[in-house]
């Protein structure tokens, strides 16, 4: 590892630094990033989650579905990466998965410096960040070992996901609307909104994954969740869901809530079991 590593402070870095494709401005929000979270080298499990904030695809929760996940998984040994990606109104798909791709590639290419297995790399995504995690394990690509980027020769497969709350679903009724427009703009192509309803691109190659929801979340229904596990039992894929009963949309972490603080409880057992 680097020596001027920190391991109390987090670090941002800019997943482009010459600059990111299709850019259309060069303000912060043209500017994709990496803010790094490293746990101390004694409690460093070699474990890497990539982490995608919610904002209905118009903005980027960074701090309840940011640092405060990173905080949590850097005291279990878990180093976080959280990816604060760019969103409508200047950006519409395919720019976030394109940020998204990047960002896992990011951590592979750079997996020995920052202590991390490079096969042991998931996604985390929180609402639409997690429409956004549920692409990268639906529509990942094989790397281009003839690229002369060496973070373009990594995978941007993920080893595993973890879905909050996730937007899933572009077709069902359950959609959420804002962020549906957000992505795919007023009008989209009728097979781009089918595209993009991630249920419906599962197969036996996408990783295991846990699912968390409330039943009373009426902003983005408990049913988006639903027809994700059903997909990834259908492709015999791995996959473990909870739906709690209490709690409205965007609980984060929910350290303070008298049921829902039991579901981080939840995702350590699952990824413990998984090594």
């Amino acid at each position: 590892m680097s020596d001027n590593i920190c391991y109390l402070e987090p670090v941002s870095t800019l997943l482009w630094p010459d600059g990111a494709p299709g850019a259309v401005g060069d303000e912060d929000a043209d500017k994709p990033t990496l803010t790094v979270y490293l746990p101390e080298p004694s409690k460093a499990s070699g474990t890497g989650v990539v982490v995608f904030p919610g904002g209905g695809y118009g903005s980027v929760c960074m701090d309840k579905e940011g640092s405060a996940v990173a905080e949590w998984f850097r005291e279990r040994g878990v180093a976080t990466f959280v990816v604060r990606y760019r969103v409508a109104p200047k950006y519409h798909h395919p720019t976030p998965l394109m940020d998204a791709q990047r960002a896992i590639r990011t951590v592979r290419a750079r997996a020995a410096e920052w202590g991390v297995n490079s096969s042991k790399i998931g996604t985390m995504g929180f609402s639409a960040g997690g429409h956004l995690t549920s692409c990268t394990g639906t529509m990942f690509d094989k790397s281009d070992a003839k690229a002369t980027n060496p973070t373009e020769r990594q995978s941007c497969r993920p080893d595993f996901m973890v879905l909050c709350y996730p937007v899933i679903s572009t077709t069902a009724p359950c959609t959420h609307i804002g962020s549906r427009r957000n992505l795919l703009g007023e009008n989209p192509d009728p097979k781009l909104v089918e595209q993009m309803s991630t249920e419906k691109r599962v197969t036996s190659e996408t990783p295991p994954t846990f699912l968390m929801h409330t039943d009373a979340d009426r902003g983005v229904p408990s049913e988006n969740s639903v027809l994700f596990y059903l997909a990834l039992r259908k492709a015999s894929v791995p996959a473990e869901m909870h739906i709690y009963a209490p709690g409205d949309h965007g609980v984060g972490m929910a350290p303070d809530h008298p049921v829902l603080s039991n579901w981080p409880k939840q995702l350590e057992v699952w990824m413990e079991s998984r090594n």
